[in-house]
């Protein structure tokens, strides 16, 4: 629904991928499963290791809703689905890092997809990096990633995005990790508080 909202034309594909079944958690893991290259580049280059699902330590939330371990990354960073699983409803993702920060990055696992393939760094967005400077790296390193992006967003029949609007989505959620109960605490250990990843730009 952001995508339409954001001005794009509604093509018979973005028609498709706005449908909450195909875009529903289940159906996204089942087509990540399906397509190995799709699984290489979230495990490595994304960031969104669908095997770690072990975090360093268990979590809690100000809100109360319930966490689910569903991705890890290679520095010890963990993704969460927030809430509890509805059929075809979405859950917001949480990320904790190895460092004792945490951020809400995503209104929906595919909301979370899409950021770890279209914005790799997304991690220095919240940092403050702004583009230009912002993937300027990883596009060095990975010059064919605008290809590689669009074939797979397109194997896991997810709208395309630029990265202007992938980093807005981000910044909007990220915004909501305090103020709606999100920053993350361990359970029963004093000053055991997450700082948020979030940081304000000079902009």
């Amino acid at each position: 629904m952001r995508h339409v909202l954001a001005g794009h034309p509604l093509t018979p594909a973005i028609t498709a991928a706005l449908n909450p079944a195909v875009l529903s958690d289940d159906a996204l893991i089942r087509r990540i499963a399906a397509h190995p290259e799709v699984a290489s580049y979230l495990a490595c280059d994304g960031e969104f290791d669908l095997a770690r699902t072990d975090p360093i330590e268990s979590i809690a939330l100000p809100n109360g809703l319930p966490v689910e371990p569903i991705a890890g990354c290679n520095a010890g960073g963990t993704h969460y689905s927030c809430g509890p699983a509805v059929p075809d409803g979405p859950r917001p993702v949480l990320y904790t890092d190895s460092e004792g920060r945490a951020s809400l990055i995503a209104e929906s696992l595919a909301e979370a997809l899409t950021l770890a393939i279209v914005l790799p760094s997304w991690h220095d967005a919240l940092a403050g990096s702004r583009p230009p400077a912002l993937n300027s790296d990883y596009l060095d390193d990975h010059p064919d990633h605008p290809t590689v992006c669009d074939r797979l967003l397109a194997a896991l029949r997810l709208p395309p995005a630029s990265d202007r609007e992938v980093l807005d989505r981000l910044l909007t959620t990220a915004a909501r990790t305090v103020p709606d109960g999100y920053l993350p605490h361990v359970p029963d250990e004093e000053s055991s508080g997450f700082q948020p990843m979030l940081e304000l730009s000079a902009e």
